[in-house]
C-alpha cells in the first residue's frame, strides 16, 4: 500500500460533518471504483467477482465484494459513523435577551467542557414533502455558524467545567440580528418552503481543521476521529484488497454512542440479513448460510484509549498502549469486548504475517470502560470476532487525537484480511 492515508483521513472527516455525510462520501467512493448500489427493497441479483453496497437510514452501510466462487465465509470489519455530538430539538429557535440560541440535548457521552468557545455548524438531513413522495436532503452549513461562549471566569471564580448543564450552559448562540435567522436558514439549506419541511436530524459539528503537530510531526488531531479514523482506514484496506474466497464485508453503522440499538444499528438486523441475502442471491440454501456463518470473522473496529502521560495511574499498569506503536487489542472480562483467546491469537498471527504492529488493551481494573459494536452485532450474526482500535488521546473530546501512523496500520491490516490472509494462517 503506497498512499498518504492521513491526507486522505484528512479529506474524510472534512466531507463528513455528522453521519449522513460520512455515508455520502464513502457511496461516492464506492462508485468511483465501480461498486454497484442495491435496494434492501428489492430482489437481488448479485455476480461472483462483483463489489455491492446497500445503504440504511442513511447513516449506515454495508460494502462487500464476492468472491469468483460461492464465499465460503464472510470475513468483516465493523465501525461506526457517528460521534458524540448535541442534536437540535424540534422548533429549536429560542430569542430572548435580544439574542438567539438553538435548543439542543446530548447524543452520546461527549466531554462537554470541549465544546466551549469553538467555531461549529450544523449538519444532518431534512426530510421535505415534495408533493406525491418525501424526500431525504442533506443538509451541512459549510461555514462557522454557532457558538457556545464559555462564562468569564470573572463573574464564577468557583466554576467548574467538568460537566455544564446541557440545557443551561451549552445552547448555541446563533445570532443578534434576526429572531427568524433559523427558519430562514434552514429554508434556503433545503431548498423548500418552511412548511413543506416535516422532519429532520441536525447534529452540532465542530469546524476545528484538522492537524499534523508534534516534534516530528506525529500526531494528528481532528473532529470525529471516534470513530471515523478506523472507519476510512479500514475502507481504505478493503478497496485495496484482492478477491478471496471469503466475501469481503465492510460494515459501518450508525447510533454506537447510544447504545446501537436502532434499525441501522449494530444490534439491528443489518448485517445479517445482509449476509443471509448474499448467500440467497447466489444460490445457496440454509444451511449452507449456517455452513458460511460458521467459517466467518468479525473485527470490531472502535478506537482506544491511549496512554495519557498526565494521568497514567488512570490506566492499567501493564496493558497501556502508546500512540504510534501499532493497532489496540482490546480486553475485557465481562465481554465488552468479544476478544478471546482464539480471536487473539488469529489477530496476532495475522499482525505478524502482514508487518502490522500490535499492542494491547485492558481496563484498569478498578476503572471500568466503556463499550463497542463487536459484542452487540454478535447478537445478531454469531461470528468468532476481535475488537481491537487506534490508540487516541481525548477520546469523545470535540476535537481528538491520534497518531500518524496507526492509520496505515490498519489500512494494511484490513488490506492482508480481505484479501485472504487471514484463512492461509488458520
Amino acid at each position: 500500500m503506497n498512499r498518504d492515508i492521513i491526507k486522505e483521513l484528512s479529506d474524510f472527516l472534512i466531507e463528513s460533518p455528522g453521519c449522513y455525510h460520512a455515508v455520502a462520501a464513502l457511496k461516492r467512493r464506492l462508485d468511483a471504483a465501480g461498486f454497484a448500489e442495491l435496494s434492501e427493497a428489492e430482489r437481488w441479483s448479485l455476480e461472483p467477482g462483483k463489489g455491492y453496497y446497500v445503504t440504511r437510514g442513511g447513516s449506515s452501510i454495508i460494502s462487500f465484494r464476492l468472491p469468483e466462487e460461492k464465499p465460503k465465509g464472510f470475513h468483516i470489519i465493523a465501525s461506526h459513523s457517528d460521534s458524540p455530538s448535541f442534536k437540535l430539538k424540534p422548533d429549536p429557535a429560542m430569542w430572548s435577551e435580544g439574542l438567539l440560541r438553538l435548543n439542543v440535548e446530548g447524543y452520546g457521552g461527549m466531554i462537554r467542557s470541549t465544546w466551549f468557545d469553538r467555531p461549529l455548524s450544523i449538519a444532518g438531513r431534512v426530510l421535505t414533502d415534495e408533493g406525491d413522495a418525501l424526500r431525504e436532503r442533506l443538509v451541512y452549513f459549510d461555514r462557522d455558524l454557532v457558538m457556545i461562549p464559555s462564562l468569564a471566569i470573572h463573574l464564577d471564580r468557583e466554576r467548574s467545567d467538568a460537566k455544564p448543564s446541557i440545557q443551561g450552559e451549552l445552547l448555541p448562540l446563533l445570532g443578534a440580528t434576526d429572531k427568524d435567522a433559523w427558519t430562514r436558514l434552514l429554508t434556503e439549506a433545503a431548498g423548500v418552503d418552511a412548511e413543506h419541511i416535516l422532519g429532520m436530524d441536525l447534529f452540532l459539528t465542530c469546524r476545528m481543521a484538522p492537524a499534523v503537530w508534534g516534534a516530528d510531526r506525529e500526531f494528528f488531531s481532528a473532529p470525529r476521529l471516534d470513530d471515523l479514523a478506523c472507519c476510512y482506514a479500514s475502507f481504505a484496506g478493503f478497496l485495496d484488497a484482492s478477491p478471496a474466497e471469503h466475501a469481503a464485508l465492510h460494515c459501518v453503522f450508525n447510533n454506537e454512542e447510544v447504545g446501537s440499538r436502532s434499525m441501522q444499528g449494530a444490534e439491528s438486523t443489518f448485517l445479517a440479513m445482509t449476509a443471509r441475502r448474499i448467500c440467497r442471491a447466489l444460490g445457496m440454501d440454509g444451511e449452507a448460510f449456517d455452513a458460511a456463518v460458521a467459517d466467518s470473522f468479525l473485527v470490531s473496529a472502535d478506537n482506544a484509549h491511549a496512554l495519557h502521560p498526565n494521568y497514567a495511574g488512570k490506566y492499567d499498569p501493564v496493558n497501556r498502549p502508546h500512540m504510534n506503536k501499532g493497532l489496540v487489542l482490546k480486553h475485557q472480562a465481562g465481554q465488552k469486548y468479544t476478544t478471546d483467546a482464539v480471536s487473539e491469537a488469529l489477530f496476532k498471527k495475522l499482525c505478524k504475517a502482514c508487518g502490522v504492529p500490535y499492542q494491547e488493551y485492558a481496563n484498569h481494573s478498578d476503572v471500568p470502560g466503556g463499550s463497542t459494536l463487536g459484542n452487540i452485532s454478535n447478537t445478531q450474526l454469531s461470528v468468532r470476532a476481535v475488537d481491537i482500535g487506534l490508540a487516541q488521546l481525548a477520546m469523545h473530546s470535540a476535537y481528538e487525537t491520534m497518531g500518524c501512523a496507526d492509520a496505515g496500520h490498519l489500512a494494511r491490516f484490513a488490506e492482508a484480511f480481505y484479501g485472504g490472509e487471514l484463512a492461509r494462517l488458520e
